[in-house]
């Protein structure tokens, strides 16, 4: 008897040392990332964080980017690219029961409210190799009964053309991009666009070396919503593939001036938080930015941490990258 109490309490124990060891393992967070498929074209995949577990979970023709999960965690919006335009698409976390929102256009950068059913997003009427941002203007869209209008009530903001919406965590404030007081840059106002101020203040307008302007683009707002990343340097239409005169060293500086800022939303502490473009933030409150890697033939995607800067590898080497984001962790809505 002594020795099957010994056995039992000796199981109970391991299984006990388990769970622990269970409980102390972190749990891998979930992305849903664009990048090529086999065809080359663009798609949506489910994937870990450490690259693990990758699902493809749409079959695109033509290709699907700017994927954005709803805090409930349930739907995705994204933009899918088609001969006629790029439109927003709809659906669940697993890609299944896609439909339209939007109709052909140039419909880009969609956000949602925190009620899980609405969605913010730039559509753009651009002139030919002219930047997306100079002709958009901001609108809101119910995803159950597809109403939709422009954002901006606010006479003085309409005026301006406006761009790159993200609503804050709390639904009540939106962070975009315009051009309104001379290069782009992030600014913040109410929903309706009252109120508008912009927040990141740039120690120069002007890049010398690369001779263009310095330009704020891709506005994220942190969980807490106590702080906005965001890009800034020389725009890519300065580059030699878009300007069609060739000038690697200009080139060189341009690439070089692409950097990810933080910024507190009262304009204050702000800082580089380092090399890349579209930050995104984790759903612990830790940034994210991405830039070329030539090793890898691709982006490299990094995210800060309490220790340092790590890479996720959720971008396979040799693939087009068409931007990811973390699915929310807490509970489904």
């Amino acid at each position: 008897m002594k020795r099957f109490s010994i056995l039992i309490l000796s199981v109970f124990s391991v299984a006990c040392i388990g769970n622990v060891l269970l409980a102390a393992k972190p749990q891998l967070r979930e992305i849903i990332v664009s990048h090529t498929d086999a065809n080359k074209v663009l798609q949506l995949y489910r994937i870990k964080e450490d690259g693990s577990s990758r699902r493809k979970i749409t079959n695109s023709r033509h290709g699907c980017v700017m994927p954005a999960v709803s805090p409930g965690g349930r739907k995705i919006v994204y933009v899918q690219q088609s001969p006629k335009g790029m439109n927003l698409w709809l659906c669940d976390i697993d890609g299944k029961g896609s439909k339209a929102l939007t109709k052909s256009g140039r419909n880009l950068v969609p956000s949602w409210l925190p009620d899980s059913r609405h969605i913010v997003w730039m559509l753009s009427k651009p002139k030919p190799g002219k930047d997306p941002a100079a002709s958009s203007q901001l609108h809101i869209i119910n995803t159950e009964t597809l109403q939709s209008r422009r954002l901006f009530t606010d006479p003085e903001q309409i005026k301006h053309s406006n761009a790159m919406p993200v609503a804050s965590p709390d639904g009540k404030k939106v962070a975009f991009v315009s051009n309104r007081s001379g290069n782009y840059r992030i600014w913040v106002s109410n929903l309706d666009g009252s109120h508008a101020k912009e927040i990141s203040l740039s120690s120069t307008e002007y890049d010398k070396a690369a001779r263009a302007p310095i330009e704020q683009k891709v506005p994220a707002w942190s969980p807490d919503g106590k702080w906005i990343a965001h890009w800034e340097g020389v725009e890519m239409l300065h580059l030699s593939r878009f300007t069609g005169k060739q000038d690697r060293k200009r080139d060189k500086l341009i690439t070089q001036s692409w950097n990810v800022w933080v910024v507190g939303i009262d304009g204050k502490n702000k800082r580089k938080a380092g090399r890349g473009d579209d930050p995104t933030w984790s759903p612990d409150g830790f940034v994210t930015r991405s830039f070329p890697d030539r090793k890898k033939g691709g982006p490299k995607i990094m995210v800060e941490t309490k220790s340092g800067w790590q890479e996720l590898p959720i971008v396979p080497p040799r693939s087009r990258y068409g931007r990811f984001a973390w699915i929310p962790q807490r509970g489904m809505l």
